[in-house]
């Protein structure tokens, strides 16, 4: 060890410059439909479980409680969108700009987009399947609350748009140098 320690920031910002911007661009591409689409499953399960448990109660709440479904399935299509969105973003540079300052920030803003857009949506998800859980609950005891419950689900669903907002935003920050060497 020659003057540097494990620790040095020295260090690990030098090791994080000389990943590639093009490896860092591909794990926010994969975080952001990946988490996405966890986020969705995840709220599935739950809005579900409880769905298909409250409708042995009152058989009348399958049908209109499925929106709830439906609500945590479009977190998983906001991540597929904006993956899209950020893979049109990528663009081929000499391997001599690779590293250049430009490059690096293009791939950073890919990837922290990806980061905001994948766990946007997870927390979504959750909230989309949680609120979906009450309100069918709620539904398969008192069909005045449905609507109600419907309200702040659609609040919280919107949650993920804010994300993928954000997110795209974010991604205008991509500019890769131009082709000339």
């Amino acid at each position: 060890m020659s003057g540097s320690t494990v620790g040095d920031a020295a260090t690990w910002s030098h090791a994080l410059v000389k990943i590639s911007p093009y490896t860092f661009s591909a794990i926010g591409i994969a975080v952001a439909i990946g988490v996405s689409v966890l986020g969705a499953a995840w709220g599935i399960y739950i809005t579900g479980s409880s769905l298909i448990g409250a409708a042995i109660k009152a058989p009348r709440i399958t049908s209109k409680n499925l929106i709830s479904v439906i609500f945590c399935e479009a977190v998983a299509i906001y991540g597929v969108i904006v993956a899209i969105i950020l893979q049109t973003k990528l663009e081929s540079v000499p391997a001599s700009k690779i590293y250049a300052a430009e490059s690096l920030r293009a791939g950073y803003a890919i990837f922290a987009s990806g980061i905001i857009v994948g766990f946007a949506n997870l927390v979504c998800g959750l909230c989309v399947g949680i609120i979906g859980s009450s309100c069918a609950l709620s539904d398969a005891q008192n069909s005045s609350l449905f609507v109600k419950i419907l309200v702040i689900e659609i609040f919280g669903s919107a949650l993920g748009l804010f994300g993928v907002i954000v997110g795209i935003i974010m991604s205008a920050q991509a500019s890769w140098p131009s082709k000339a060497v």
